[in-house]
Order: C-alpha cells, then sequence, then structure tokens
C-alpha cells in the first residue's frame, strides 16, 4: 500500500534535510495531528528564544532558535526508534506498537524544551532556581496540562498509525523529559520499556544533544558535520541492560564526547560570551523583578508571552521611562544588547580532571578565596578595580554522574556481555572533565598585572595560564 502523504508535511533542515511530521488534512474527525503542536502557542514561543543563549552575540550566524532544534530532535526520535525498537522490543516485555514508541519519541523530542525561558539555562539558574524549579519541571507541567488533551488526540506519525487500543499518555512524555534525580525516581512506576527509553534524553549520546552538536556547530560555523551520526546509531542498540553500543562503535562514541566538549570550550565557554553573561547576571535579577510577576507555573499565561524576543523589547524601552531606577535599567540593557556595557577577560586557567582526580582539591573550587589572594598579589593602586571571577565546568559524563547514570553500556563482542560504560572505556584518552577559570575587568589596561597576580597564587603547576597580552 503506498504512503499516505495526504496527511504528511514536510520542514526542510540544514542538518537533516525534509523532517515529516503529520498535518490535520485528511485526518478522521477528533484525530490530532502533530502539526497541532507545533503550532500550538507553547511551542511557536520557542521561535523567540536563541537555541544559544547568549552566543549569537559572539557568533553571527548562530541565530538558530530552540524551534528548530526541537524539530530536528523529533526528528531523531523517529530515526533512533526506527534503528533501535526491534532490540527493545526482544529485550522487553509488554513493548507497546512501534509506532506508539516513535510517536512517544517524537512528541518528547518536540516538547523537551517547552519550559525553557529567555537565554535558556541561565534563566534557569539566575531566575527559576528560586522557586527550586527547573524548565524541566515547567516543561512537565505544560505538557500535562496545557498540551495533554492534543497529545492523547494524535493516533499517528508519518512511519504510521497507533494500535486500535493505544492512546499516548502526556504523564510518559512529561517522565521521559525531565534527568533522573536518583534511584527512586529511575524506577517510579513506570514499565521496564520506558525506562530504557528515558537513555533516549538522558545519558551519554540522546536526541537532544546529538542534535544539538551537530546544529550548533553547523550554525555556528565550527564544524558543518562535526560527528558521525550514522555510525552511532548503526552500532546502538538496546539489550536488557540498557542502550547498548558495540565495541565497534566507542571509537565514535568517544568521538562525539570530544566534540561536544570542544564545543563547550570554543563556542559555549568562549570568553566573550562568558563575559557577556556576566553583565546580564548583574542587573537580571532586578529586571525580573520589573518584568515578571513570579513563580512560573502560578503565571502560566504571563510565562507563555515572555520570550527573549519580548524581553529585549521590554528593558530596551525602558531607557525612555519617567522612573529613574527603570531609565537606568533601561540604559543598562541598552548598552549590553549594543556590545557597549561588557566585561574583558583578562587572563585564564585551564585544568583538565582525569578519572580519580577532583576539582576541590585545587585552589579554583575556592573562586572567592583565589579572588582575595589575587588581589593581595597586585600592586597598591590596583587592588580595588572591578573584577569578577567566572568558572566554567564541564563534565563529559551525563551531569556529573558517575559515569554514564546507569544508562549507557556496551557490548563486548568476544565475551557477548554488555557492561556499564566506566572511566576505562570512555575517557583512556580523554579528561573526565574540564575547567576554565577566568578573570575579568572592565578594560584590558591591566592584563598583565592580573595575570601575573594570578599566577603567583596558582603557581606553575596547576594549569595552563593563557592571558590577552
Amino acid at each position: 500500500m503506498p504512503r499516505d502523504f495526504t496527511t504528511e508535511s514536510l520542514s526542510h533542515d540544514p542538518i537533516h534535510g525534509y523532517i515529516p511530521f503529520t498535518s490535520a488534512s485528511g485526518l478522521p474527525q477528533g484525530e490530532a495531528s502533530e502539526r497541532e503542536l507545533i503550532d500550538h502557542p507553547w511551542v511557536q514561543r520557542l521561535r523567540h528564544i536563541h537555541q544559544l543563549q547568549t552566543a549569537w552575540w559572539v557568533f553571527p550566524s548562530a541565530e538558530h532558535m530552540r524551534f528548530q532544534h526541537v524539530l530536528g530532535v523529533m526528528h531523531l526520535g523517529s530515526v533512533a526508534v526506527q534503528a533501535w525498537y526491534e532490540s527493545l522490543d526482544d529485550s522487553c516485555s509488554n513493548v507497546p506498537s512501534k509506532n506508539y514508541v516513535e510517536s512517544l519519541v517524537r512528541i518528547a523530542g518536540l516538547l523537551h524544551d517547552v519550559g525553557h525561558g529567555p537565554f535558556g539555562h541561565f534563566f534557569d539558574d539566575h531566575y527559576l532556581a528560586q522557586f527550586e524549579l527547573t524548565h524541566e519541571d515547567i516543561g512537565s507541567h505544560i505538557i500535562e496540562h496545557e498540551l495533554g488533551d492534543i497529545i492523547r488526540s494524535i493516533r499517528r506519525n508519518p512511519s504510521g498509525q497507533l494500535q486500535p487500543l493505544e492512546e499516548l499518555d502526556p504523564r510518559q512524555v512529561a517522565w521521559l523529559i525531565r534527568r533522573p534525580a536518583g534511584d527512586a525516581d529511575e524506577a517510579d512506576g513506570h514499565p521496564e520499556w520506558l525506562r530504557k527509553l528515558r537513555a533516549l534524553f538522558s545519558g551519554i549520546y540522546t536526541v537532544d544533544n546529538m542534535d544539538f552538536v551537530l546544529r550548533d556547530a553547523y550554525m555556528s560555523g565550527y564544524n558543518t558535520r562535526a560527528f558521525d551520526i550514522s555510525r552511532l546509531i548503526h552500532y546502538s542498540f538496546f539489550t536488557k541492560e540498557g542502550l547498548t553500543i558495540h565495541a565497534r562503535g566507542l571509537p565514535t562514541l568517544i568521538n562525539f564526547i570530544e566534540t561536544r566538549a570542544n564545543l563547550f570550550r570554543t563556542i559555549y565557554f568562549h570568553r566573550t560570551v562568558r563575559g557577556i553573561d556576566i553583565s546580564l547576571e548583574e542587573y537580571f535579577s532586578h529586571t525580573m523583578q520589573r518584568l515578571f510577576p513570579g513563580h512560573p507555573i502560578e503565571h502560566l499565561d504571563a510565562y507563555q508571552r515572555l520570550t527573549e524576543s519580548s524581553f529585549l523589547v521590554d528593558v530596551t524601552r525602558w531607557a525612555d521611562s519617567d522612573d529613574p531606577q527603570l531609565a537606568e535599567l533601561g540604559s543598562h540593557w541598552k548598552d549590553i544588547i549594543n556590545r557597549r556595557e561588557m566585561w574583558r577577560m583578562a587572563c585564564e586557567r585551564v585544568m583538565h580532571f582525569h578519572s580519580g582526580q577532583a576539582e576541590n582539591v585545587t585552589i579554583f573550587s575556592a573562586p572567592e578565596l583565589v579572588e582575595r589572594r589575587v588581589r593581595e598579589f597586585l600592586p597598591v593602586h590596583l587592588q580595588d578595580i572591578a573584577l569578577r571571577i567566572d568558572v566554567a565546568r564541564h563534565y563529559h559524563r551525563p551531569s556529573a554522574r558517575r559515569p554514564t547514570g546507569k544508562l549507557n553500556f556496551w557490548f563486548d563482542a568476544a565475551s557477548g556481555e554488555s557492561s556499564e560504560l566506566n572511566d576505562d572505556e570512555l575517557f583512556r584518552s580523554l579528561p573526565t572533565s574540564f575547567l576554565i577559570f577566568r578573570i575579568y575587568s572592565r578594560d584590558h589596561s591591566h592584563d598583565l598585572a592580573i595575570s601575573q597576580a594570578l599566577q603567583k597564587v596558582a603557581g606553575d603547576t596547576s594549569g595552563d595560564t593563557k592571558t590577552n597580552m
């Protein structure tokens, strides 16, 4: 039977080519299409939140939004399920139909970022944290309470239809997009097949980070084809332990891990990007007090309207306010947006940690102490200059858990057994994490003095010091 193109639409994508999704045309009455979710205000809102929270101020071509990213993750959900469903079915009991699993993963991919606020993860750290919330908490609430009716009404994806008695469960979608909080959360009453699928969203290589590594590398100009995704998917499958990669695929996985780390070093943790973040930090709390009424889940209508587009327009207009405090705040934002008010990197120290090494044994685990001692080593006339300390950390493991959060395994063909991926397999030739310690000042006038002071504090053996001089 030929494919039913009447219920399908295509989106053009520079990373994946054509991305198919179901549309309302030709569907039975009462059945929702994937397009209804894509066109919903909660998802369309992601057109106004950058994928790279502040790096687009530094990398001119990196103007892509989270909307393009979630479409890509939805598509990779299909690619992964098409490749891995048979092994999932073999390794678990009572697995739903292939089309159910594919639809579930596609929708989780499409909605995994739906709770993000302006400036992405920066917003989590500098606003949501006060309410003990993350964007995943908000996203889960939106999925269950705002989008649940549409999700339950979706009966097909571009590959085919769900079985007659199958109905998508928004609670399963909401659970998939949240990172595991601990052992109790890992079971949480969900079936084994669903727990295994969580590796597609929380783990070393997920449909989320496989898309953003490819997309961010391409859009920033870092690399047009950052890693071999086809080979990584080809050598992966499910076993009774979980998502497993064959030993032949390990070099490709290691290359992916290294590429992702390089993106952090060169793009996400770029010295100017982090300097912009420091500028935002100074005014963000006061700005949000003026801009937003409080707890996002208690003010969902206002949160839906809160995007980077609305944020940047609102704060720029404040510069013309009759309120002196608001006008001053708006003036600062205007200067930040136009790159006139920035912190400049004076010097940096990069440290790599291998298995068995801990950051907390270095002086850089106490940035306040480093700043105090650096000031002591500065010439007397410079000891009170404006300085800011920035510590950027990247863990190759998922969320710094040891080593893979029980989500990723490898298959040894010689023994015919699967084992949890550990540092020996993954990090023989790579560090397990790295740290970039930087000191910023208002201009480059005193870079040499600051660098020399940091050298005296840190000594010669704790890392590589660089300065702008």
